[in-house]
């Protein structure tokens, strides 16, 4: 589990196809005390580390993940945001996140508003029932709050603090976005659903 604030900022080593994707990550921290078998949340998609040194992490990727998020695009160089799974005791600074992606979501405008960034996304039709005003959303790993919602779209504001810490400072118009729904409106749509077979 994660909380979709982001702790890192990760770059691509090596990426090769042997059976599963198989990724070498960058960055700076102690990569030597993470755990074999750990999760991190990488752009928010759940990975586990099978190696790791003193600057790097592998990790690799099924056919199923890279099917249903951006980790098929990513390329040797490319940036990614970085979270480590959420321990006992730790503070829950962003809302409930597992790094499993529900879908992409496309990026239609960006507009400066003061030191913060206003963000419209499509939304992939099956996903929009779950995206409410006010409610919480994951983009590349990062939580959010929704702003404004339509039938096919939805709004974020992204603080000055978040646009320079993650890559949504690199953000451009029509970049897919990994995004999960919250877990509580998948949960409540799941109950109301068998409530009406009732």
């Amino acid at each position: 589990m994660f909380t979709g604030i982001i702790t890192g900022q990760g770059h691509i080593l090596d990426i090769h196809d042997a059976g599963d994707r198989h990724l070498t990550i960058g960055c700076d921290w102690d990569c030597a005390s993470i755990d074999i078998g750990a999760s991190i949340a990488c752009s928010g998609i759940c990975l586990t580390v099978v190696a790791r040194d003193a600057h790097s992490f592998k990790v690799e990727a099924s056919s199923e993940t890279i099917s249903v998020s951006t980790l098929g695009d990513w390329q040797k160089g490319d940036k990614i945001n970085l979270e480590r799974a959420l321990r006992m005791g730790d503070e829950l600074g962003g809302h409930i996140v597992s790094g499993h992606v529900d879908g992409l979501a496309e990026v239609l405008s960006i507009t400066p508003d003061g030191d913060s960034h206003i963000v419209s996304l499509s939304v992939p039709a099956d996903l929009a029932m779950f995206v409410a005003p006010k409610g919480s959303v994951t983009l590349d790993g990062v939580s959010l709050t929704v702003n404004n919602v339509t039938d096919d779209s939805f709004t974020i504001n992204v603080i000055a603090h978040t646009w320079d810490v993650t890559q949504f400072g690199v953000l451009t118009v029509g970049q897919k976005m990994n995004m999960e729904i919250d877990m509580l409106a998948r949960y409540v749509a799941r109950l109301n659903s068998l409530n009406k077979e009732a």
